[in-house]
């Protein structure tokens, strides 16, 4: 509802989504409940064999420590790493230690990605592909691999590796597949590695 509310005060009646990590499987979850997508470009979660129930205890993690040691506010916007599902924003394209990583966010807003991890326990995005129809890409890095330290819940979120395990049976469920060969989750979601993937494939989708 609400991404469709930022759609209807652009007056945009139809429109193409792209989101990363946590917003790319927002656009997945969002392409299930409108006809008004165009195109869907989701980078850094792959569409079938997603990370969900690893993504649960990272945050689950991160919402326990903030609030055991709440964070004090960034003086800016993205100024720190933020793991509670927000794991990308970071400024830093060459790269992150996960384990090293303090919470900078409020218990308010890791609850929030908890309560997102939450509701898409059982989702089974291999039967969704059924329900998304418009054009669709997904890129990942090759070297997209997250290890968590215990502290985080102890797990490693797979993001390259599942896409390019996964590739013929995306291609299959009509998904455009690239490998960003090299990079890693921080680094694959920089301007410079996304653009000159993004822009080609919507030109070729949508046209001019």
């Amino acid at each position: 509802a609400d991404l469709l509310a930022v759609a209807d005060a652009a007056a945009a009646d139809r429109f193409a989504y792209y989101g990363y990590s946590w917003l790319a499987l927002s656009g997945l979850q969002l392409a299930l409940r409108t006809d008004r997508l165009s195109a869907l470009v989701m980078g850094g979660f792959p569409p079938i064999g997603g990370p969900y129930s690893e993504m649960l205890r990272v945050t689950t993690a991160a919402h326990e420590m903030s609030v055991k040691t709440p964070a004090p506010t960034p003086s800016t916007p993205g100024s720190a790493p933020q793991p509670a599902g927000n794991a990308d924003a970071t400024d830093d394209p060459e790269g992150c230690d996960w384990s090293a990583v303090e919470v900078s966010t409020t218990p308010e807003q890791t609850r929030q990605f908890v309560t997102l991890y939450q509701a898409l326990r059982g989702f089974d995005d291999r039967a969704a592909q059924a329900g998304v129809d418009c054009p669709r890409l997904c890129f990942a890095g090759s070297a997209d691999e997250i290890p968590y330290g215990e502290r985080w819940g102890g797990v490693t979120v797979r993001i390259g590796s599942a896409v390019m395990e996964r590739r013929a049976e995306l291609e299959a469920a009509g998904w455009d597949v690239r490998v960003l060969e090299g990079l890693d989750h921080t680094q694959a979601m920089q301007p410079a590695n996304v653009l000159h993937v993004l822009r080609p494939w919507l030109a070729s989708q949508l046209g001019s």
